[in-house]
């Protein structure tokens, strides 16, 4: 089934700014439908008012992805609005380690804080999960999907170094994720890929990053509108495949 993008749902988790708010505003241009969500309501309806200026055609929900009940509400929400979900950018993140103790520069796997490592893989694996599990039925309703999982060279195996331990963990195991559901999803047109977006200038990325928001997003909205029979169970950056 060929479907024109203007067909098309879209959801973007923690999407009220940085690298989430750029993918919005590029798959809307593309005439996406786009699902706009975020932890902060106040903040996500104000995205969504700024994003309205560009005439783009935006919706807002409200989701927590560290809450199963607040996932299955987004679920229920598509499921009755629209029938289906097509896209899924499980964008929403965190970067927690410079919470613990130790060199505030590159804190160690040796003073760091089990508490640290469990809220970061909620938010950064247990959400893409959860989320992944309510969604990706609507995508096989309608034999159609594609999944973008935000991931980052910092969860390369082919480069692991120390330092900021929770959140390389959880990116590495985002990857592995990726590698699981798409061998589970052959033979149905759901692409699931990971990306690297590279060094951003967003509050996690810091005001010294190399990249703009819209070089950020460029290859994960590539990857979100991949044609069919399109790369699957890969890792990307710019574009291009790089080893886990």
């Amino acid at each position: 089934m060929v479907m024109s993008p203007k067909e098309r749902i879209a959801v973007v988790t923690g999407a009220n700014r940085g690298i989430g708010l750029e993918v919005c505003r590029q798959l809307a241009k593309q005439g996406v439908l786009v699902v706009l969500t975020s932890r902060n309501e106040e903040k996500g309806r104000q995205a969504v008012l700024k994003l309205g200026k560009e005439e783009l055609t935006i919706r807002y929900f409200p989701l927590d992805v560290d809450h199963a009940a607040s996932i299955n509400r987004l679920a229920e929400f598509l499921a009755r609005e629209f029938g289906r979900c097509d896209i899924l950018v499980n964008n929403a993140g965190v970067f927690l380690d410079k919470e613990d103790p130790g060199d505030a520069e590159s804190p160690s796997i040796f003073t760091a804080k089990i508490e640290t490592i469990r809220r970061t893989l909620e938010t950064n694996l247990y959400g893409p999960i959860l989320l992944c599990q309510a969604l990706v039925p609507l995508m096989k309703k309608n034999n159609y999907g594609r999944v973008v999982n935000l991931s980052s060279g910092l969860g390369q195996l082919s480069e692991m170094n120390g330092g900021y331990p929770a959140y390389r963990i959880s990116k590495t195991a985002l990857n592995a994720l990726t590698r699981m559901l798409a061998d589970e999803l052959k033979g149905v047109n759901i692409l699931v890929n990971s990306v690297c977006p590279g060094w951003v200038k967003t509050d996690m990325g810091g005001p010294d990053a190399t990249r703009s928001l819209e070089k950020g997003a460029e290859t994960i909205v590539w990857l979100a509108t991949l044609p069919d029979r399109g790369p699957t169970g890969k890792f990307f950056r710019d574009k291009k495949e790089i080893p886990w």
